[in-house]
C-alpha cells in the first residue's frame, strides 16, 4: 500500500545520474509517496541534461546540499541524500560532512542513499529520526542499511602568539594519490597521498601537506596581484575529476532563436553582421550555466576552464573562443565543443595575460557586453592574441 507522505530527494554529483541510479531511485521512491527532486551543487546539471531529467529534477537554485536539505525541512516528511562516492568510505564521509553543516539536523528524518546500484551500496541514517524509515526504504530500494560515520571536524585554527598570524588547517578526506585538488573551482595542487591538509595564513594558502602546490593555480585563486584572501574554512573543495563518468550525449539543443549563430565564427560567414551578447568565463567553469545566461558567444580563459565550460556550453548550443596555453590537467572525460567554436593555443603563460586584455580592452573591464558585430569581435580577439598564438583549432 502506498504511504501518503512527501519525500524530497537531494541529488549530488554527476556520477549517480550518469549511472542511471537516479532514475531508478526516483521510480522506486514514488511507490512510497510524492517525490520532489532537486540537484544539490552545480556540477551535476550537465548530467541531468544528458539524462533528459530536467522536467523531473529541479536544477535552478544551485544550492549546496546542506542548504538544499534545510529548505526541504519545511515541506517534506522525509529527505533523502543521493550520492555516488569514489568508494563507500568517501561517500560516508561526504554524508557526514553534509549532516554536520545542518543548523537543526534532527528537524526531519534524513537518509543518505549511497551508490544504490553498486554491490557496496548502503542506506545511511544521518539522524535519529531516520531510523524508523530505514527498514521500509531498504525493502523498497533493495539497498542494505549501514551505520553512520562519526563526523570529525576537518577544520582547525591556530594563532601564533608572537606574530599574530592565524593559520587555518583543513583536512581533505577521500583523496586518491595523483588527483587534482580544487579550491573554489581552481586547481591549486595535486595529491601525493591519501591524507591531505591545506594550510592558509591570514587568508592565503601557503602549503599542501601530502600534496604538491600548483603555483599558477594559487595565483588565480588569490586574483594575481590583487592578493585577495580566501576563506579556507568555507571554500568549496574537491579532489579528482569534475566528472568521472562518460555519458551518452543528447542531441545538441538550440538555446537562442538565431540558427546562424552556429556558424558565425567560420570564414564562410565573412561579411555578415551578427549582434549578440559576449560573456567572459575566466577560471570559473563551475558557474558556466549561470554566467552564460543569454550569451551568443562565450570567451573561456584557461585550458581546464575551456574544457569544462566548452563541454557545458555544447549542451546549450553556445560556441566559444577558448584562450589556452597547453597547461591542461584533464579534469573532465572527453569534453565536447559546439560547432563554430575556435580554440587558440598560445605560448605558455599567455592565456591569462590575453584573457585580462580581452576583459580590459574589449569588454571595458566587465565580464559581459553586447556587440553589434560578433564577427568583428572575433577578429579583435585574434588580433590581440596574434603575437603569442601557436595554433588555432576550429570546430
Amino acid at each position: 500500500m502506498k504511504m501518503e507522505m512527501k519525500i524530497s530527494l537531494v541529488i549530488h554529483g554527476p556520477e549517480v545520474i550518469d549511472s542511471g541510479e537516479t532514475k531508478i531511485v526516483l521510480e522506486k521512491l514514488s511507490c512510497l509517496g510524492e517525490v520532489k527532486a532537486e540537484l544539490g551543487g552545480t556540477m551535476g546539471k550537465t548530467a541531468v541534461i544528458d539524462a533528459g531529467l530536467e522536467v523531473i529534477i529541479d536544477t535552478g537554485r544551485h544550492l549546496k546540499p546542506s542548504v538544499c536539505i534545510e529548505s526541504f525541512f519545511e515541506t517534506a516528511d522525509l529527505i533523502c541524500l543521493l550520492n555516488r562516492g569514489k568508494t563507500l568510505e568517501t561517500g560516508k564521509i561526504f554524508g557526514a560532512k553534509v549532516a554536520a553543516r545542518l543548523k537543526d539536523p534532527e528537524k526531519k528524518p534524513l537518509v543518505q542513499i549511497e551508490s544504490p546500484g553498486c554491490s557496496c551500496g548502503k542506506l545511511i541514517p544521518l539522524n535519529k529520526k531516520a531510523e524508523s524509515f530505514i527498514e521500509k526504504l531498504s525493502e523498497t530500494l533493495g539497498v542494505p542499511a549501514e551505520s553512520p560515520l562519526i563526523f570529525h571536524n576537518p577544520i582547525s585554527t591556530e594563532t601564533c602568539a608572537k606574530t599574530g598570524i592565524t593559520r587555518i588547517i583543513r583536512e581533505i578526506s577521500g583523496v586518491l594519490p595523483g588527483e587534482n585538488i580544487f579550491v573554489n573551482g581552481i586547481i591549486i595542487g595535486k595529491a601525493s597521498s591519501s591524507k591531505i591538509r591545506i594550510i592558509s595564513e591570514n587568508g592565503f594558502i601557503t602549503a599542501i601537506e601530502g600534496g604538491e602546490i600548483k603555483d599558477h593555480g594559487l595565483e588565480k585563486l588569490h586574483n594575481y596581484k590583487k592578493r585577495d584572501p580566501v576563506d579556507l574554512a568555507g571554500a568549496w573543495i574537491k579532489s579528482g575529476d569534475i566528472r568521472r563518468s562518460i555519458p551518452s550525449l543528447p542531441e545538441v539543443r538550440e538555446q537562442n532563436s538565431s540558427a546562424i549563430k552556429s556558424y558565425f565564427i567560420s570564414e564562410d560567414r565573412a561579411g555578415s553582421i551578427i549582434p549578440g551578447k559576449v560573456v567572459l568565463i575566466d577560471h570559473e567553469a563551475e558557474k558556466s550555466y549561470e554566467l552564460s545566461a543569454g550569451a551568443e558567444l562565450v570567451v573561456t580563459v584557461g585550458d581546464d576552464t575551456t574544457a569544462i565550460a566548452g563541454d557545458v556550453l555544447y549542451r546549450l548550443g553556445i560556441p566559444i573562443i577558448g584562450i589556452t596555453d597547453g597547461d591542461c590537467d584533464n579534469v573532465t572525460c572527453e569534453p565536447k565543443t559546439f560547432s563554430g567554436s575556435i580554440i587558440l593555443r598560445l605560448e605558455p603563460g599567455n592565456d591569462d595575460i590575453v584573457g585580462m586584455r580581452i576583459k580590459k580592452e574589449l569588454l571595458k573591464g566587465q565580464n559581459s557586453a553586447v556587440f553589434e558585430d560578433l564577427l568583428a569581435f572575433k577578429e579583435e580577439v585574434l588580433k590581440l592574441a596574434e603575437p603569442s598564438i601557436e595554433a588555432v583549432f576550429k570546430y
